[in-house]
C-alpha cells in the first residue's frame, strides 16, 4: 500500500466524459450520472483500508446528496488481474454490504482515471451544474481510522454548499489513500 494525497483544486476545470460499464451491466456516461445541482466522480475500490474505512459514511453522505440533486458514480479504476480483491464480482459484493446508491463502474483501460487526474482511492471530484470543479477534498478527516461522532463532513458539507450557491468552499484538506493500482505498459 502507497499512501497518496490528491492535488489541490483547480476550480472550474471542467470534467471529462466517459463511457464504463457498471456492475449492473449497464453503461454509464458523465451524463447519465449528471444531477441538476451538481456531480461527484468517486475513485474507489474494495480492497483499499481507506475506503473500507470510510463506506458507510460515504454511502450515507451521498445519498443524502443525492436528495439535494447531487448525482454519483463511483469508478474502480485498479489493475484487478494484479488485484484480485477489486474485480467486477467482488465490487458487486461490495457495494451490495455497504448499500451503494449510486453507480459503480469499472475503468477497464484506466482511461478515465488517467482523465481525471485521479491519484488514490479515494478520491473525490465535486462538479457544479454546469460540470466545473468546486471540490477536490477529501471525505472527512478520519483517514482510515474510525471516526468520532463529531467529525466534520467536509465532502456532504462542500457539495452541498455547491448544490445551494454553484460555488465549493475555497480551503479543502486534500483526500488521501493508496494509489491507483496502474497496469504495466505494455
Amino acid at each position: 500500500m502507497v499512501e497518496t494525497k490528491t492535488p489541490i483544486c483547480d476550480f472550474g476545470w471542467k470534467a471529462p466524459d466517459f463511457r464504463l460499464t457498471g456492475i449492473d451491466g449497464k453503461t454509464y456516461t458523465l451524463d447519465d450520472v449528471k444531477g441538476p445541482k451538481g456531480t461527484l466522480v468517486m475513485f474507489i475500490c474494495n480492497h483499499c483500508p481507506y475506503v473500507k474505512a470510510v463506506a458507510d459514511r460515504l454511502v450515507r453522505d451521498v445519498k443524502e446528496l443525492q436528495a439535494k440533486g447531487i448525482g454519483a458514480i463511483a469508478v474502480m479504476s485498479n489493475d484487478y488481474v494484479n488485484y484480485p480483491a477489486d474485480a467486477p464480482k467482488k465490487m458487486k459484493e461490495f457495494a451490495a454490504e455497504n448499500g451503494f446508491t449510486f453507480p459503480y463502474v469499472v475503468d477497464e483501460t484506466q482511461e478515465v482515471a488517467r482523465a481525471y487526474d485521479a491519484v488514490c482511492t479515494p478520491d473525490f471530484f465535486g462538479f457544479d451544474a454546469d460540470l466545473g470543479l468546486q471540490y477536490r477534498g477529501r471525505l472527512d478527516a478520519s483517514g482510515r481510522n474510525p471516526a468520532p461522532p463529531d467529525v466534520r463532513r467536509e465532502l456532504y458539507e462542500a457539495m452541498a454548499r455547491v448544490a445551494e450557491t454553484g460555488r465549493g468552499p475555497e480551503d479543502q484538506t486534500p483526500s488521501m489513500g493508496c494509489s491507483i493500482k496502474w497496469r504495466a505498459a505494455a
